[in-house]
């Protein structure tokens, strides 16, 4: 009898907690699973959707993962990221609104897993420090740190799946002058909540989600102004008074920004909202992707296959219209390879089909709907491979589509509207406090009845 496969998935956030969930679903249909081993730096599962009020590093030295900040609400609806073996209805027992909040939905995705025993799979406070690949043997030595105890475990596995997701290692440009600004500077990464700039000048530098979340948090939360300073094109949302867009903030001096168009303006705050890059300081060189965010990463094939290693897998690591039920369909498909039922493509194969994505990838338009089509494409090519339950992706798309011109018509408003689940066919409820009125991110208050007195707290009603 051959001996048990051994698998290090690294990661417990939404990208490992999906392979998990895949290989437990193969388990309850029977099938014999490989030997689990789920490294986890965090002290609980759920990645970037842990709220920290650490910034930095750590309680043990190492960068602090989480991203996420207080009064955070999805920026994207609900139903274009469910679960389609586990859906809101089931796990709240009634319709919610369509954009919760962080705590909201970490709950849904740590309760799928919770009816299952997969969490002893997962090594929680443990951080894999390396990764090798042995020709010879065609095993991976990984070594991990307990981080608590500092005790260190090197062992082997069969294969390896990276799943630590790529939003957790900022990128922060050099700004001519930066060095004399005497205000608040931070990057998003980094950012923990809008209260405090309350009354001040906010500069938020970039155009992508962080700088049009982080800056309507601001605006929400009471700033006197918000400035949103963008490199090749604006947002070009219709913000309200208070809050504009100024080309490229070229240089600082003292407290004063000075912009591309020639203005300037004095701000007491600058949040770098310049996104992040790919980094795996426990990867060599060889095995890692790196360059830039985009929807379909060189060297991954079908998304997920390390090309020049086929026993190596990275599950979430391209940038994302879908999130969680994509994740699943790679973290089924990677199963399947894994487990044999699906046979692995020869290495000319591999490089014809990523060839042919690539080159789709790089004629298609640059708008948000094509964008979103091609992505859809994408997983509904996964879709079919595996026995993941179906759904309508086209209509999940539809719904992205929806909500990007939703923003265009009320970028302060979007969130107050309710979509229908794929899922189930449920319309989302009306939640009893509109976004811009709404302070209390809490579970508790979410999922509560509301205070139709209560007096809105919004910053300008």
């Amino acid at each position: 009898m051959s001996e048990k496969k051994r698998v290090a998935i690294i990661g417990a956030g939404p990208s490992g907690m999906a392979q998990l969930r895949a290989f437990e679903s193969a388990e309850r249909q029977g099938m014999d699973i490989p030997e689990l081993v789920c490294f986890e730096k965090q002290a609980d599962w759920g990645g970037q959707w842990n709220y920290s009020w650490r910034t930095g590093l750590d309680e043990y030295g190492e960068p602090v993962h989480s991203s996420m900040y207080r009064n955070l609400w999805s920026n994207g609806p609900k139903e274009g990221l469910e679960f389609a073996d586990y859906s809101f209805d089931e796990h709240f027992g009634r319709p919610i609104s369509s954009y919760p909040p962080r705590e909201v939905l970490w709950d849904y995705i740590a309760g799928r897993l919770k009816q299952s025993d997969v969490r002893k799979y997962i090594r929680f406070t443990t951080v894999v420090r390396l990764v090798t690949f042995d020709e010879d043997t065609q095993l991976f030595t990984v070594t991990s740190e307990h981080l608590p105890s500092g005790e260190t475990t090197t062992e082997t596995f069969d294969h390896v799946v990276v799943a630590s997701g790529h939003f957790s290692f900022p990128f922060t440009p050099e700004v001519a002058g930066i060095e004399t600004f005497t205000g608040f500077i931070t990057h998003a990464h980094d950012f923990r909540g809008a209260e405090a700039l309350g009354g001040k000048d906010v500069l938020v530098i970039g155009s992508s989600y962080s700088a049009e979340d982080i800056g309507s948090q601001a605006y929400k939360m009471g700033a006197r102004s918000v400035t949103a300073s963008y490199r090749t094109a604006p947002m070009g949302y219709d913000w309200p008074k208070g809050f504009e867009e100024r080309h490229s903030v070229e240089r600082f001096e003292g407290n004063t920004a000075f912009f591309k168009d020639g203005t300037s303006k004095h701000v007491d705050a600058v949040i770098f909202c310049t996104g992040y890059v790919h980094k795996y300081p426990f990867l060599p060189k060889e095995f890692a992707v790196d360059g830039p965010n985009t929807i379909y990463p060189e060297r991954l094939y079908r998304g997920v296959v390390w090309h020049d290693n086929p026993a190596l897998f990275y599950v979430g690591a391209q940038d994302q219209w879908f999130t969680f039920n994509m994740f699943d369909t790679q973290a089924w498909y990677v199963r399947d390879l894994i487990l044999g039922t699906t046979e692995m493509p020869s290495a000319a194969e591999r490089k014809r089909s990523m060839a042919v994505w690539q080159n789709r990838y790089g004629v298609t338009p640059s708008n948000a709907e094509n964008q979103i089509r091609y992505q859809a494409d994408y997983v509904r090519d996964l879709m079919e491979a595996t026995d993941y339950p179906s759904f309508d992706i086209d209509e999940v798309s539809d719904i992205f589509i929806r909500w990007t011109k939703d923003k265009r018509k009320d970028i302060l408003g979007y969130r107050d509207i309710c979509y229908r689940s794929v899922m189930t066919g449920t319309i989302a409820a009306t939640h009893h406090t509109p976004w811009m009125e709404e302070l209390d991110d809490s579970l508790e208050r979410y999922l509560s009845p509301g205070n139709p007195s209560r007096e809105p707290a919004g910053r300008r009603g």
